[in-house]
């Protein structure tokens, strides 16, 4: 997990909606019929309640040009700072194997 100027990483709904769409200056609708999904789909993912999916991330990547690969490690990188605090304790508890 990275840290950028130890701010945890952004859900990636959270850059469409403050950074990327503002850009675009469309309205939403014609952002879900673009990415062909439903405007629930999208607001799911703008509101941060959904993760962005292989197959979302190849939907915005080729709508906004920089491909899903960009759009997977964000989600990734989140899901890794929000998910590792809560099993603190618990990996505490499993021991790193060494090679023989």
């Amino acid at each position: 997990m990275t840290l950028l100027r130890g701010l945890p990483p952004t859900h990636p709904g959270e850059l469409l909606r403050e950074v990327v769409l503002p850009a675009i200056g469309k309205p939403k609708t014609e952002i879900a019929r673009a990415l062909g999904v439903s405007r629930h789909t999208l607001y799911e993912l703008l509101g941060e309640r959904q993760p962005v999916t292989p197959q979302m991330a190849l939907r915005v990547g080729k709508l906004c040009g920089n491909g899903a690969e960009f759009w997977l490690r964000m989600q990734a990188n989140y899901d890794l700072a929000v998910t590792a605090p809560a099993m603190a304790e618990e990996l505490e508890r499993i021991p790193t194997l060494e090679a023989a």
